[in-house]
């Protein structure tokens, strides 16, 4: 199978991501709500799922976990060989053990997935118990076909946020949404599918500004 991240692999790694340089500051504060999340590891390994070209291992890393990453798409996997220990997987059957892991992130991917229930099952699934799984993903709320962010100082939410839909609308041409399309899930229906996965609900979090960019949420595996 063809991913569609395989035709836009090169043009991710370095015209989106650009170089390290160009990614401090961390901006939309997606690294800091990873750290803050997660927390400190004792070497266990930490999963990604969509983990696309592994841009977030060495933070995985420096917080004392063992990263390791699944993704569809081969294109963007050979950016992350080297980075992390890597498999080429859907994210909706996931080649790990029952209880085997003791975390599981998900980190700007949710919208790339329209099976996302289903992705959540099997992080529960595969998390040990008591292991926690963070989702680090665009806001729900002020993020989607629906949003036109054209001016970041007022965001202007057109109909379309209540439902469950995929889309290629954007507002502008440099994004990824465009070239692969987004699936968007309104904020009930995310937090529903989480706690219907058998996830208990810890933390919260929100980054970028003035509005929202980002939402962040730390779960946990009853123990």
């Amino acid at each position: 199978m063809r991913a569609v991240y395989d035709g836009i692999a090169d043009w991710y790694e370095h015209e989106f991501l650009g170089t390290q340089d160009s990614r401090a500051g961390d901006p939309l504060e997606i690294e800091h709500w990873l750290r803050t999340l997660l927390g400190k590891g004792k070497g266990g390994t930490c999963l990604e799922i969509g983990c696309g070209t592994g841009v977030h291992a060495d933070t995985v890393r420096e917080l004392g976990w063992r990263p390791a990453g699944i993704d569809v798409s081969a294109g963007v996997l050979r950016y992350a060989r080297g980075r992390l220990a890597i498999a080429r997987a859907d994210a909706g059957r996931l080649p790990f053990r029952d209880e085997s892991l003791p975390a599981v992130i998900s980190v700007m991917a949710h919208t790339d997935m329209p099976g996302y229930p289903a992705v959540l099952r099997e992080a529960a699934r595969t998390l040990e118990p008591g292991g926690v799984f963070v989702h680090v993903g665009v806001h729900p709320c002020f993020c989607g076909g629906f949003a036109d962010r054209s001016d970041p100082r007022a965001v202007v939410i057109r109909p379309g946020y209540l439902r469950t839909y995929w889309t290629k609308e954007s507002w502008t041409t440099h994004g990824v949404r465009g070239k692969v399309g987004a699936t968007h899930f309104p904020l009930p229906e995310l937090l529903g599918v989480l706690v219907g996965a058998g996830l208990t609900l810890e933390r919260f979090g929100e980054g970028g500004s003035p509005t929202p960019i980002v939402l962040a949420i730390a779960a946990r595996k009853a123990g």
